[in-house]
């Protein structure tokens, strides 16, 4: 699972000026900034270094008990209560691809891991 600590913004580090000051106001979809009134508040160090800290972790591995060839249940999404056989696992990006029988043939159907429970 993919956490996201500030969704949606974009950290600048920057002298502020008023040209500086100028080009980031007006830069296309900018819609605020951290802070109130109208001049952003810096981000203490401690917390950029905890924020490049996490950056250089290493991402989660999925846990994933299933193997190709294997029966599964889809638990969860629109294939819910669904019966299909795993085709195909991606453990990189915890994804797994199931073979779901719909109106008579085998469909592949992409799922999270999470969306699945063996049978």
């Amino acid at each position: 699972m993919e956490e996201k600590i500030y969704p949606g913004y974009v950290l600048v580090e920057m002298i502020v000026t008023d040209d500086s000051w100028y080009v980031v106001r007006n830069t296309p979809r900018v819609t605020g900034f951290i802070g109130a009134g109208t001049v952003p508040i810096p981000v203490s160090k401690e917390e950029i270094d905890r924020l490049q800290k996490r950056m250089g972790e290493k991402e989660p591995e999925y846990k994933i008990d299933v193997r190709p060839g294997d029966l599964v249940k889809i638990t969860d999404g629109p294939f819910k209560d669904f019966d299909g056989k795993v085709f195909e696992i991606d453990e990189e990006r915890g994804k797994i691809k199931v073979l779901v029988n719909m109106f008579g043939r085998d469909t592949p159907v992409e799922l999270d891991s999470l969306q699945i429970k063996k049978v």
